[in-house]
């Protein structure tokens, strides 16, 4: 079965058909995808801005309503989107249906802010004057999104854009077209307007240049990596779109000496090896303090080799397989690159399962330093390098020592350490005992440095860059 873009309400066909393969084996095919062509950007432009300013004008509970179907929708059918995300991404069975649940909470919220976004009515400095002070919509958005986070990452840019107001063309990452597909069918059978939301599948060297050139697309969220964030911003800049950026990391997780033992290892491996690695907020890089060093890499080892990776949708499975074979060939370059920098390698081969997929077991790096590559450049995949520290001044000033900014977390039973640990930490966002990765969508994400720029995403901060302030002042006369 083709599955087809979606421009102004109606499908089309685009310019070339790819298979969308399952991971976990690649013998399964979830069906074929229709990759747009620029001819189909410029159409989807039009219709956007065709249409956004009717939804503009249909009022906040006429958005709410359609953002709350959606919602209803994903919820209601989360084991069935959840099992297709899993075989299109490779996510656990448990994870691909925990993304769709939130996917849908994130629509319900974001219903809700659409009546709430709120505005001042002032008096002027002037007499006889009153002031408004108010919030519009930007305008139409482009929004590409990466395969990581298949329904959720585009619900989170989604769900804000048509609350406060937009038209949005959604570009979702190549090797997760179905997810993004089914959004479109759920947004339009919900009664999204023609051309309000409008979808185009297929590859980012074609239309990222025919969205970020086009002078019809006022905004673009972009969520990747580092080098192509830097792209899009410079062709961003050339029209003054407004942007925002979501890129990478390379977390630290801190374990002090006077760590809870049992709760360092658990949080410390899952933010480390669940979801195979690829998420923009894992600890890849565990920083240990010397006097528990041994003892808890001896643990963190035992705990790793424990997981069971295997087929996505198996019960017993509790990571998957790497989403793509060209993912996994850069996994296992890492894994080469870790030994030739000294480092002695635990784990991280390449994995034959009964289906043909892209498994690999996680990894740790013992030995690592700061300075090697494997320290400083984000894998995206179940590997992690361990480094030594004395003390917390030497812990803090090594996990602020990167390029990255996203998320941290320190383990340790000291108040004191926690706090100082939150004042100086570098990043978006910091864990106390808790993974680096795992984030609340009613509260601001994103980072500092490499990792994010421009407005936070999610929250009700995400208002931020979905809308834009007017002020209006009046004489009474």
């Amino acid at each position: 079965m083709l599955h087809m873009n979606l421009i102004d309400g109606q499908p089309r066909a685009g310019g070339e058909e790819i298979a969308n393969i399952n991971p976990s084996d690649t013998s399964d095919t979830l069906g074929l995808y229709a990759f747009a062509a620029a001819a189909d950007a410029e159409a989807a432009v039009q219709a956007a801005r065709a249409a956004q300013p009717g939804w503009w004008d249909a009022g906040p509970q006429a958005r709410a309503n359609v953002l709350d179907a959606v919602g209803s929708a994903l919820i209601a059918r989360k084991d069935e989107i959840g099992r297709m995300l899993s075989r299109e991404e490779g996510k656990t069975l448990a994870e691909g249906i925990g993304e769709t649940l939130r996917a849908g909470q994130i629509f319900k919220f974001f219903a809700g802010e659409a009546v709430r976004m709120s505005g001042d009515h002032l008096r002027s400095l002037r007499p006889g004057i009153d002031v408004d002070v108010g919030r519009e919509p930007v305008g139409v958005v482009a929004l590409i999104t990466p395969w990581n986070f298949p329904i959720s990452i585009p619900a989170w840019k989604t769900a804000p854009a048509l609350a406060f107001g937009n038209a949005v063309i959604l570009k979702p990452a190549e090797l997760t077209p179905a997810c993004a597909h089914l959004l479109g069918e759920l947004i339009t059978a919900a009664g999204a307007p023609p051309g309000i939301f409008n979808l185009l599948m297929g590859r980012g060297d074609l239309l990222g240049p025919a969205l970020l050139d086009h002078p019809g697309v006022d905004a673009v969220s972009f969520t990747g990596s580092v080098a192509t964030g830097r792209s899009v911003a410079q062709s961003a800049a050339r029209s003054l779109k407004r942007l925002q950026l979501e890129m990478g990391g390379k977390n630290p997780c801190v374990v002090m000496d006077d760590a809870d033992l049992d709760l360092a290892v658990e949080a410390t491996a899952n933010g480390a090896f669940v979801s195979t690695g690829q998420r923009c907020t894992a600890s890849s890089r565990i920083i240990v303090q010397r006097g528990i060093y041994e003892q808890f890499t001896e643990r963190l080892i035992a705990r790793m080799q424990k997981y069971r990776v295997g087929n996505a949708l198996a019960e017993e499975t509790q990571i998957g397989p790497v989403v793509s074979d060209r993912q996994l060939q850069s996994n296992l370059s890492y894994v080469e690159l870790a030994k030739k920098e000294g480092c002695e390698v635990i784990g991280g081969d390449r994995l034959s399962r009964d289906t043909d997929g892209f498994y690999q077991g996680p990894a740790v790096f013992l030995g690592a330093t700061n300075r090697m590559r494997v320290s400083r450049e984000e894998i995206f995949g179940p590997c992690a390098a361990i480094l030594q520290v004395d003390d917390l001044d030497e812990a803090i000033a090594m996990a602020n020592d990167t390029e990255f900014g996203l998320a941290s977390s320190i383990m340790t039973s000291s108040l004191r350490s926690a706090q100082e640990f939150k004042r100086r930490s570098q990043v978006g966002m910091v864990n106390v005992n808790l993974p680096s990765a795992g984030v609340d969508y009613h509260v601001p994400f994103g980072g500092r440095k490499a990792s994010s720029y421009g407005p936070r995403e999610q929250g009700r901060t995400a208002v931020d860059f979905y809308t834009l302030w007017k002020t209006a002042y009046t004489f009474a006369g």
